[in-house]
């Protein structure tokens, strides 16, 4: 339900193909879950399996063709804390060929109690562990979400730091926003904003979310689809995202 290189930041994962939604072209090196804002509600015993990514479309050689796909798996053991295995992380730089690049480990903290206060609040605390060598990274931040009627807000704040042989000593910070209106459950238009203040990168644009019941079980199945454009000059002038999960009891 619902993570630098030269612009945005990172460009990691997942296996394309799959589930139907083609994931995407596109340029600029950033993860995968750069282009997600996620929620801090956590539900206890559910298990998730989710396919996304994005894609860069652009008239600049060093932007065009990065894509960037991830494969994870999640289990909420408890109330408060969810767990989530990247198992394929997938990445193509412009002009390269596509590789799989690593692994995450994932957790989502929810703090409060979903309705108590102004807000719900949560924490992402995530390690990626690159294929080969190379440093591994850390993310953390606190999650944040607002629900009024039919209104959906999210706001995350993410910093990012290297660690091990041949880290960098900078942290990188990235914030990111998502409002939703839910015309029906399976129909939320809305739109996200992105910002990468280290790479001068910003971005907004509209995108559609939805959830199905599969008939005869426990599951749903959502989905996310969204077309960013570049706010100022140095991000990339459009970006294709894409995202399916089926998530079950």
């Amino acid at each position: 339900m619902q993570a630098n290189r030269s612009f945005p930041r990172r460009t990691r994962r997942v296996i394309p193909a799959g589930l139907g939604l083609a994931l995407i072209a596109g340029a600029g090196l950033v993860h995968a879950d750069d282009f997600i804002v996620y929620s801090p509600h956590v539900i206890a015993t559910q298990t998730e399996f989710e396919l996304r990514g994005y894609g860069y479309s652009d008239g600049r050689a060093d932007i065009n063709g990065e894509r960037a796909a991830e494969l994870s798996i999640a289990h909420a053991f408890t109330s408060w804390w969810k767990p989530e295995l990247y198992v394929a992380e997938y990445e193509k730089e412009p002009g390269g060929r596509g590789k799989l690049v690593g692994y995450e480990f994932e957790n989502t903290f929810q703090f409060t109690e979903p309705g108590r206060y102004w807000a719900d609040f949560g924490l992402l605390a995530s390690y990626g562990h690159p294929k080969g060598s190379g440093p591994g990274e850390l993310e953390f931040g606190p999650l944040i979400e607002k629900t009024a009627g039919r209104f959906d807000h999210r706001v995350n704040l993410i910093w990012e730091r290297q660690i091990g042989g041949g880290a960098s000593h900078h942290t990188e910070f990235r914030y990111s926003y998502a409002g939703t209106y839910a015309l029906t459950p399976a129909f939320r238009p809305g739109i996200e904003a992105y910002g990468r203040p280290d790479d001068d990168s910003y971005q907004a644009g509209p995108v559609v979310t939805g959830e199905w019941h599969v008939p005869g079980t426990r599951g749903n199945v959502e989905y996310r689809v969204g077309l960013l454009l570049g706010i100022n000059s140095a991000a990339p002038q459009r970006t294709l995202l894409a995202q399916v999960e089926y998530e079950f009891f």
